[in-house]
């Protein structure tokens, strides 16, 4: 029961996000969800540039820079929420997801070398919020932040435009089963290849 539920939910957040993809407020709609996951939201907006690409990959570079940009100003705004507004607004974020415990450990990540932690963070499936928010909060220097954040996330939705590209519709659908996977495997080398 419990899982007939679950996939229809699925079922209905697939059709409801083809519906938008493929309207003609795509464009908005990928924006807030670029926008939104960076500094409060759940849904990561790979979902939504997939389903744009798939019937748009000629034009993969032009989302990929437009999902890149509302992200890093999501970013600011998560940034702005742990700088002025944590204990009004942040701390409610954290508490609704949960994330208290991710903030001690963020905290230790900072101190030990803010540029790679906000990288990893804009480039993998770590939920980028956690660090757009204690990066306010811990006061990180924003010239990093924002560096950090353009090319981390660039370089995550570039790889998604980039798969589409180069696999093509069926291809890519496949492929990004796994996009969270191959993430982590290339952040994996990147650590490896820095630090020994």
């Amino acid at each position: 029961m419990i899982l007939k539920f679950l996939q229809k939910t699925k079922e209905q957040i697939e059709d409801w996000v083809t519906n938008r993809a493929h309207s003609h407020s795509a464009k908005v709609w990928l924006f807030i969800f670029s926008f939104t996951e960076s500094s409060f939201f759940i849904i990561p907006p790979d979902v939504f540039l997939l389903a744009i690409l798939i019937n748009n990959g000629t034009r993969w570079v032009y989302y990929a820079s437009l999902t890149t940009i509302a992200s890093v100003f999501g970013g600011l705004l998560g940034y702005l929420i742990g700088f002025t507004f944590f204990d009004l607004i942040g701390q409610s974020i954290i508490n609704i997801y949960h994330l208290q415990s991710q903030m001690v450990v963020v905290s230790e990540m900072f101190s030990n070398n803010a540029f790679w932690t906000i990288f990893i963070s804009a480039f993998t499936p770590i939920p980028f919020k956690v660090f757009t928010i204690s990066a306010g909060f811990f006061k990180i220097n924003l010239g990093v932040f924002i560096i950090a954040s353009i090319i981390g996330r660039g370089m995550r939705f570039f790889v998604v435009g980039y798969i589409v590209k180069l696999f093509g519709k069926q291809m890519a659908r496949s492929a990004f089963k796994y996009f969270n996977w191959i993430l982590l495997g290339i952040v994996a080398v990147l650590v490896l290849i820095i630090f020994c």
